[in-house]
């Protein structure tokens, strides 16, 4: 069985399954290779079994199609972006679009703006919670009751948004070439 191996100050092992079905290893620093081992071995059906359940992997995104992703994002942004600001009562600086393998959006404590190219692939309504989310940081910069209660006012089914990006966000993800990640 393959797997790639990352030792690090943890106590105890896990295993994570990539979207594109590599077998990922999380070990303590000192623990020797013969248990790791044993360890997998006791959870192979385990491993088999969700390994089976994966879809394909997505086709990554070429740079042309990436580009054209990024342009998109800045004509569709920055204008839903300043409505919502405006409905917030909240102010923002510039908005950054990149492609990014961990964030769909960020708020500086300056309120400058990123977002994820990707998010042009997904739904307008998960478009949409990630601007007001990170919009809702100009008013509370953590996830606080406060904030939460912010997204809330502006958008009630953003719970919905939010189980969106988890079970489809790593497929989205994934379509990032081997080079960006």
């Amino acid at each position: 069985m393959e797997y790639t191996l990352i030792r690090s100050r943890r106590k105890t092992l896990s295993i994570e399954i990539t979207p594109r079905g590599e077998l990922l290893v999380r070990a303590p620093a000192r623990m020797p290779r013969r248990e790791i081992q044993y360890f997998l071995e006791s959870r192979r059906d385990w491993i088999t079994a969700h390994l089976a359940k994966l879809e394909p992997a997505p086709e990554p995104l070429s740079a042309a199609e990436l580009q054209l992703l990024a342009t998109m994002a800045k004509e569709t942004i920055p204008p839903r972006a300043a409505a919502f600001a405006a409905r917030l009562g909240v102010t923002f600086g510039h908005i950054t679009i990149r492609a990014q393998k961990t964030r769909w959006g960020s708020c500086s404590v300056q309120g400058n703006l990123n977002f994820n190219c990707l998010l042009m692939l997904a739904p307008e309504a998960v478009l949409d919670y990630v601007i007001i989310h990170e919009l809702c940081h100009r008013k509370q910069m953590n996830h606080s009751a406060q904030f939460w209660a912010e997204v809330e006012r502006i958008l009630p089914d953003y719970t919905e948004q939010c189980r969106w990006l988890k079970q489809q966000g790593a497929n989205l993800l994934a379509r990032l070439p081997d080079a960006q990640k």
